[in-house]
């Protein structure tokens, strides 16, 4: 039988393991939470309208610390205590963004950026023109799925610091897609697309992004779950995000 001392000492132990394990979820949660609203955030993609670069059931990080929404609050709620929009860096033409859903903010949407504040943006024959000038495109090859197949082109954009940046798009149907424009984008505003362009509802469907919607520029798949042949995608763990 365990004497006084024995039990007491016992009682001592299971109160400090106790204690130690709240400290250790505290922690945990505290640096998790230090992480998602200042540096990285984690999110997956449902929906096929950025393929060929992100596909359904990709995981992807997005990096909030060059420029994103700061947000502190009650998690899974509507309610925010503080909110700090940082821009140590500004959005770049071709930049893949993740941003509240202008016609529902509850929903968050992944793009990319094509036209920033003042630019002027025409969508003519598939091919985007940019205050006036066509956007360059090269075909690379086909993207195949079971019931059909789309062409891939190489897309090219300036910048504003006078570089051109490169990313991948298709076509399902060459030649066929809807006219759009010319708008000018507002001030504090930003004209996307997806890169799968004839299946994507983006800017030539509900209109410009807000600045204060953006949440992140996405830059990493960390996971990827192939959801038609159940399995792991090996070979897009690690991807960079261009």
């Amino acid at each position: 039988m365990e004497n006084k001392e024995e039990k007491k000492e016992k009682e001592f132990f299971d109160k400090k393991t106790i204690k130690d394990f709240f400290k250790t979820v505290l922690f945990i949660v505290i640096a998790v939470s230090i992480i998602r609203i200042f540096f990285a955030q984690a999110f997956n993609i449902p929906s096929g309208s950025m393929k060929p670069t992100l596909l359904v059931g990709d995981f992807i990080l997005v990096n909030k610390l060059v420029y994103g929404d700061w947000s502190i609050g009650i998690p899974f709620t509507e309610i925010t205590f503080f909110r700090y929009k940082n821009r140590i860096t500004k959005p770049k033409r071709g930049d893949v963004v993740v941003f509240k859903y202008p016609e529902n903010p509850k929903i968050d949407f992944i793009k990319r950026i094509i036209g920033l504040p003042g630019d002027i943006v025409e969508v003519k024959n598939d091919i985007v023109y940019l205050n006036g000038k066509p956007l360059e495109r090269k075909q690379i090859g086909f993207y195949h799925e079971e019931n059909y197949q789309a062409t891939k082109y190489m897309e090219y954009i300036p910048r504003k610091d006078g570089t051109v940046y490169s990313y991948t798009i298709m076509e399902i149907f060459d030649g066929e897609g809807k006219d759009f424009g010319p708008v000018e984008v507002p001030e504090g505003y930003y004209f996307v697309l997806g890169d799968n362009r004839d299946n994507s509802r983006d800017s030539r469907f509900w209109g410009f992004v807000p600045d204060d919607y953006l949440i992140g520029i996405a830059f990493v798949i960390y996971f990827s779950i192939d959801t038609k042949h159940p399995g792991i995608r090996f070979n897009r763990i690690g991807k960079v995000i261009r």
